[in-house]
């Protein structure tokens, strides 16, 4: 029995869901039973009967669908596969925060450690971020780690004072599209689309600015063929190419998130086969995060 055939027998034999990000390798979205961007696979987190949850991601991910099913068992292939992003915030930078900003609201990217998610009024994705927002009271709100992100949404919200934390924080994969990238895509032809998590000038010189779920809704929308230069990770126009096969899609080849790639199909089926490695967390850190989590989901995409 081949690998694949391995892992497909694994699932079912121990009733498991395979859950993974679009910037999963191209193999792993394959043999996944739901790929999509962060809320997406919040909400499948959330929605699944399954006892045994197999998240091909990054650890920030495994962790919330963890806090979603505290009394399922969720692992994550690869136990160092970390999101440099998310470790840019810490505790202590939040608490500091409301301290300076006693009257705002902390609303975290879902790209944060659970200590950090335990402490913020509302998480966010990037496809629910300015909903998010808009929704909130009062004037001050609190926005990490990503910059540039709170910098989006300050565009969009203009009403609200977006304080964000840590200053400059950043994707790093996101940070490497430079204007040079957006005249080559404009000399190449076809609609531009960039990520939040790209810089301001980046947003500002692209047509659309949507998260990865959005991207794969705004392409299905179009009827006709069409060309598009997608401004985030590469392995996205493997997601939309599998998806749309008639459209072109042009992505910056160096854009890779080397954590996101650490899984591959041997890990998967070690996982399956071991039920490695698997996410604990504290209660109290899985309660105080899981508010936050929901008050999300609530507000919806």
């Amino acid at each position: 029995m081949n690998r694949t055939a391995r892992i497909l027998a694994l699932k079912k034999e121990k009733n498991a869901i395979i859950l993974a990000h679009n910037y999963q390798r191209p193999e792993i979205q394959d043999l996944s039973d739901v790929v999509g961007d962060s809320l997406e696979l919040a909400q499948k987190a959330r929605e699944t009967e399954a006892p045994l949850i197999v998240f091909c991601g990054v650890l920030f991910m495994a962790e919330t669908a963890k806090i979603l099913n505290p009394k399922k068992k969720v692992i994550i292939p690869v136990r160092d596969a970390l999101c440099p992003l998310a470790d840019q915030l810490t505790p202590g930078m939040i608490r500091e925060a409301r301290e300076r900003h006693p009257g705002a609201h902390v609303v975290l990217y879902i790209n944060s450690t659970a200590e950090c998610k335990a402490l913020a009024d509302v998480i966010c994705t990037s496809a629910n971020a300015v909903k998010v927002v808009r929704s909130l009271a009062g004037k001050e709100v609190i926005v990490g780690p990503d910059s540039n992100l709170a910098a989006y949404i300050q565009d969009q919200v203009p009403e609200k004072e977006i304080i964000a934390i840590p200053p400059g924080g950043h994707c790093y994969v996101h940070e490497c599209f430079t204007p040079e990238d957006l005249l080559a895509a404009r000399r190449r032809g076809g609609a531009i689309v960039c990520h939040p998590e790209c810089r301001p000038e980046i947003q500002r010189g692209s047509d659309v600015v949507a998260s990865t779920g959005g991207m794969v809704r705004l392409v299905g929308s179009i009827r006709e063929d069409a060309a598009w230069n997608i401004l985030t990770e590469r392995e996205m126009a493997y997601r939309l190419k599998t998806l749309y096969p008639g459209h072109t899609f042009h992505v910056k080849e160096e854009a890779v998130c080397e954590d996101m790639k650490k899984t591959t199909v041997e890990d998967l089926l070690a996982a399956l086969e071991r039920e490695q490695f698997e996410v604990t967390l504290p209660p109290d850190i899985m309660e105080r995060a899981r508010g936050a989590i929901e008050r999300m989901l609530v507000i919806g995409r």
